[in-house]
């Protein structure tokens, strides 16, 4: 592990409902939540505002309401999200060769591998001048985190935020993590966590203390030297430049084997919504649903199925691998489960309504006059009109849906240069006047803002 806190891990503030805030002046400083808004949607992001009420990312949709039912509920907007990514993703590139993007709104940056850092006053400067970069490329916040190694920063970016930056400083490691839950060190998931719980081991001084022999009989070889080690800080992970992702995937295993059928049912809607949250995280959509299963006596099975089109919609992957499972056997008991998707491609507009518009064309072929749980595809007279995205009037200008229902469409006219909350109206949904339109950028370009961002490292470098 390298000696000076060089390797810089950002996570922007509540990604997507930060961006949320910043295109629609009317909803700074409220609560926001993005996600589904169907009656099995889940919660993606919810800004600072919402988590308040107890609102958090993979909640159940309806729960949330429940919670924060003045809250503003918004449908994702994925090519905008990506856009600003990029920019972002940018910005850091401008800093180091070595990136290693973990999600749309997550990287860990070698400062060192660029000339941008080389010890901590150094890193610090970059660190700063980052955040301040990002603000004014995007007019979002991101949270930086400096350290030693990647587990370190990624533990200090999250003490930083919202809005922070924090920098740990090599030698201090050992007595910022003792005290922190196991949780805190990756590799340690609910399963793990609980499994080390009933063992007596619940801080990282515990692990430390537990030692390695036993970390080992408790969670075998490879993860009992893995944990031990990151408890004592040891992590010499590099920070390894962006590859192409082949496949997404989560997969639990359990202390004690599962018998009851209905419980590996609900094991595998749960990890179906957590691969999809991952594959949302990471920009994408994907075609072939994977579940994977190891009984009882450690023999595996993998069943897939390939979809009509690309698709992250958790409704439809949920309803894939329950299919899947269907054709599984499961009495003897279930010591593993996963789901995954792969057959990866770059997330579009389109592929949020495709697989549901090819599953409502089945429905209809088996079962006529079956609506189903799907929107029908749209037609030329009743437009589809989902909270959140942008639409434009003859009239009235640019503005975004506030919500929709019984034949009306209810806009809010604002931009994200807007002082002041933009006017409200409502029209027929079949209104010729307005049409869905492509997001606006969230900061205006003027002559000579390619000139004023800094690389951090005290160079100059285009605003991308």
């Amino acid at each position: 592990m390298r000696t000076t806190p060089t390797i810089l891990h950002l996570d922007m503030d509540a990604f997507f409902a930060s961006v949320e805030q910043a295109s629609k002046p009317s909803l700074r400083g409220k609560p926001v939540i993005v996600g589904g808004l169907g009656p099995r949607g889940v919660v993606s992001t919810c800004s600072y505002e919402a988590r308040v009420f107890g609102v958090h990312s993979a909640m159940p949709m309806a729960q949330a309401r429940r919670l924060a039912p003045n809250a503003a509920y918004l449908v994702p907007r994925f090519g905008l999200y990506r856009s600003i990514s990029e920019q972002v993703m940018a910005l850091l590139r401008a800093l180091s060769p070595l990136v290693e993007p973990l999600s749309l709104d997550e990287a860990f940056v070698d400062l060192e591998a660029g000339g941008a850092a080389w010890d901590a006053d150094s890193a610090r400067l970059a660190g700063i001048r980052l955040r301040a970069d990002i603000r004014a490329v995007t007019g979002l916040t991101g949270s930086v985190g400096l350290a030693a190694s990647k587990m370190l920063a990624k533990i200090a970016s999250e003490q930083a935020k919202p809005d922070g930056l924090v920098q740990i400083e090599p030698g201090t490691e050992r007595a910022l993590l003792g005290p922190m839950p196991v949780r805190t060190l990756p590799g340690v998931g609910p399963a793990t966590g609980d499994h080390l719980r009933r063992a007596g081991i619940i801080t990282v001084d515990e692990i430390a203390e537990a030692g390695e022999d036993e970390l080992v009989r408790l969670l075998g070889k490879a993860h009992g030297h893995a944990l031990y080690a990151m408890a004592l800080a040891h992590d010499d992970r590099p920070v390894v430049a962006e590859r192409e992702t082949k496949s997404v995937s989560v997969e639990d295993t359990y202390d004690v084997d599962i018998h009851d059928r209905i419980r590996v049912e609900l094991e595998v809607q749960r990890l179906a919504d957590r691969c999809v949250r991952r594959l949302r995280g990471a920009g994408l959509s994907g075609r072939t649903i994977v579940l994977k299963v190891r009984r009882y006596d450690f023999s595996t099975l993998t069943r897939s199925e390939t979809l009509r089109g690309p698709t992250d919609d958790p409704g439809v992957v949920r309803e894939a691998a329950a299919r899947l499972l269907d054709s599984v056997d499961t009495t003897g008991g279930v010591r593993l489960l996963g789901v995954g998707v792969s057959g990866l491609a770059d997330f579009t507009q389109e592929d949020l309504f495709a697989q549901a518009a090819g599953e409502v064309a089945i429905a209809a072929e088996e079962e006529p006059g079956d609506e189903g749980e799907h929107p029908e595809p749209e037609q030329p007279v009743e437009r589809r009109w989902a909270a959140g995205i942008d639409v434009r009037h003859t009239e009235h200008g640019h503005g975004w849906v506030q919500g929709s229902g019984v034949g009306r469409v209810t806009v809010r006219f604002e931009t994200p240069q807007s002082e002041l909350p933009g006017r409200v109206r409502t029209f027929r949904t079949d209104d010729p006047d307005l049409e869905p339109v492509e997001p606006l950028p969230l900061v205006e370009r003027r002559p000579g803002d390619e000139e004023t961002l800094g690389d951090g490292a005290g160079h100059r470098t285009p605003a991308g």
